[in-house]
C-alpha cells in the first residue's frame, strides 16, 4: 500500500520549508495543501488541536506536528535514503541541540528584526548577527552542516536564509559582510540541492509577504 502523505503548509513559513526538504530528500511524494490563517481548515484543528498551526504532516491519517519532529519523523520512517541524522549517539546530539539552537533564536530575533522599531530594533540587529555567527563557527570549514551531504541541522536552518533579503533591508546591515562563510553555504545549499531550490521561495517574494503583513499590522 502507497503511503499517503499530506502536508498542512503556508508557502512563505520556513517551518514548511524544512518538511518540503526533507521530504524531497527521501523522494516522497506528498499533497501539500494551502492554509489560510484567518480560516483555518478542519484538518488542520483536527490535525493539531493544541496549537493549531502548521507544518502539520499527515501520513496515513495520522499527524505529526512540529516542523523538528516531522523532519526526525521522516528520516526515521525512511531510513535507507538520504539520512539527514547521523547514526553516532553523540554526532546525533550534536545535531539535535543545534537544530534546537536554530528554533529558539532565529525565528524570534528576525522577526524583532523585520517588525521592529526603535532601541530594541537595534538590540535585535547585534542579537541577529551574534546568532548567525555562533551558527557560522559550528559550520567552520564543512561544506554543509552535515558534512559532505546535507544533514538536519542544514534542513533547519536553510530554510530561514529565504528570508536573509527581508533582515537586511529592513535592518538595514548585510549578512554577507558580516557572516560570508554561511552565505556561501547557503548559496550552495541553493545551487547544489534541488531538494532546497525547489522548497525555497524567491526572497523578493518573501519580502512582499512581509510587507504586506506589516501593512495589514498598521489597519
Amino acid at each position: 500500500m502507497k503511503d499517503e502523505l499530506i502536508l498542512l503548509d503556508c508557502w512563505a513559513s520556513s517551518y514548511g520549508m524544512r518538511v518540503k526538504i526533507a521530504l524531497a530528500e527521501k523522494g516522497l511524494e506528498y499533497e501539500c495543501r494551502e492554509e489560510n490563517f484567518q480560516e483555518k481548515s478542519s484538518l488542520l484543528l483536527e490535525s493539531n488541536p493544541i496549537h493549531k498551526a502548521i507544518p502539520v504532516l499527515v501520513h496515513n491519517g495520522k499527524p505529526i506536528c512540529e516542523s523538528l519532529n516531522i523532519v526526525r519523523y521522516i528520516d526515521e520512517g525512511w531510513p535507507n535514503k538520504s539520512p539527514l541524522l547521523p547514526s553516532d549517539p553523540y554526532e546525533k546530539s550534536q545535531s539535535l541541540f543545534w537544530a534546537d539552537y536554530i528554533d529558539k533564536k532565529i525565528y524570534s530575533i528576525g522577526k524583532r528584526v523585520w517588525r521592529g522599531k526603535g532601541e530594541d530594533h537595534e538590540i535585535a540587529k547585534k542579537e541577529f548577527i551574534e546568532c548567525l555567527k555562533m551558527l557560522e563557527g559550528e559550520l567552520g570549514n564543512k561544506s554543509y552542516f552535515g558534512g559532505e551531504n546535507v544533514g538536519f541541522v542544514d534542513v533547519a536552518l536553510v530554510p530561514f536564509t529565504s528570508w536573509f533579503y527581508t533582515y537586511e533591508t529592513r535592518g538595514n546591515f548585510s549578512i554577507e559582510a558580516e557572516c560570508p562563510k554561511l552565505v556561501s553555504w547557503a548559496n550552495r545549499c541553493i545551487r547544489d540541492r534541488e531538494s532546497v531550490a525547489k522548497a525555497l521561495p524567491h526572497p523578493q517574494e518573501i519580502y512582499g509577504y512581509a510587507l504586506n503583513l506589516l501593512r495589514n499590522d498598521s489597519k
